[in-house]
């Protein structure tokens, strides 16, 4: 009767010791598997504006690093293609450099303000009146006469001078933010109303007037300044924009030696708005993408750091925390 009994109570203590390893042994199992985040995977595709292309592909570079079988597309092609190819479905996310019209919202887009950029009024850099322009600029009155209204053909009567060189001006050919961002501050309703011999992309109207001392035209920031260098590409000069329009560049205007100077101007207020502007990621409808979602969350909390440093402007702190609320 006692060996019955001892044997009874050893028993069963070997199964509450059993039992308790394996309960144990299960939930750790299942709060390692808890803890384990599932890495990320996909593609995600973008086309669209110039403007953007650089710092997106910054991004996409430095979010790869930290999710290798994340794989991007991305294309630059203008705005117009941003907004074609994001309300059509063929891409996640379009790439944006104006603001976005009524009739786009109601086609159902979607739009994330990701950091700020502007337009530059360029030239040739052996400009015959390169000094003249640098000491006095051109006001928004005479942008307004060369590229909306075309009552000034010639850079004598651009810069007050007596030459006689007629003004060549070149304008964009693809459905461009920069272009309607341009022919907004001149004057202009929409791009259409700029005059001018039609280039294809921000580089191309770049290289036009690399090739002809009498052009005139503008690019984004990162088309006009080597980001490595910080200067101005060869070539290329940027017009001082006459903002008080008293006929010289003051010193508070004076804001191009370099990209951190224009850069500075443009963050603070001094660089005029339009031309300045925000730049966005657009779709069809809220992504609902993880992968998509998972990249638009990186760029505005941590993405922001490497603004500076490929040549953009941040935007305001209250309007990247308003913007951030759009992925909740």
């Amino acid at each position: 009767m006692k060996t019955t009994k001892i044997l009874f109570f050893i028993s069963t203590g070997l199964a509450l010791i059993f039992s308790g390893c394996t309960e144990s042994g299960s939930s750790g199992k299942e709060a390692a598997t808890a803890n384990q985040e599932v890495p990320l995977k996909g593609t995600i595709s973008l086309s669209g504006a110039f403007a953007l292309y650089p710092l997106a592909n910054i991004w996409a570079s430095e979010f790869k690093k930290l999710h290798p079988e994340v794989r991007f597309n991305i294309s630059a092609g203008g705005a117009g293609k941003g907004m074609t190819d994001a309300l059509s479905g063929a891409v996640d996310l379009g790439m944006f450099s104006r603001e976005i019209k009524e009739a786009e919202k109601q086609k159902g887009v979607w739009w994330l303000a990701v950091v700020k950029d502007a337009v530059l009024p360029t030239t040739n850099a052996n400009n015959p009146e390169i000094g003249n322009l640098k000491e006095k600029g051109l006001s928004q009155e005479v942008f307004h006469k060369i590229f909306i209204t075309g009552e000034i053909t010639t850079w004598g009567q651009a810069t007050g001078s007596n030459s006689k060189e007629k003004i060549n001006v070149y304008t964009r050919s693809d459905a461009a933010g920069a272009a309607a961002i341009w022919a907004q501050y001149a004057g202009g309703d929409g791009q259409e109303a700029l005059q001018g011999i039609g280039v294809y992309g921000d580089p191309g109207l770049a290289e036009a007037l690399k090739k002809d001392k009498h052009g005139i035209g503008f690019n984004n920031v990162n088309y006009a300044y080597d980001l490595k260098s910080g200067k101005k590409y060869e070539g290329i000069e940027v017009i001082p924009i006459d903002i008080n329009n008293n006929h010289k560049i003051d010193p508070e205007e004076n804001v191009y030696e370099n990209i951190n100077a224009i850069t500075t101007a443009i963050g603070n207020g001094k660089y005029p708005s339009p031309p300045a502007r925000a730049l966005y990621f657009i779709a069809h409808g809220k992504p609902e993408s993880k992968v998509v979602i998972a990249f638009l969350d990186w760029i505005i909390k941590e993405g922001q750091k490497y603004i500076d440093e490929a040549g953009y402007v941040r935007l305001p702190k209250e309007k990247i925390e308003k913007e951030a609320a759009k992925l909740k």
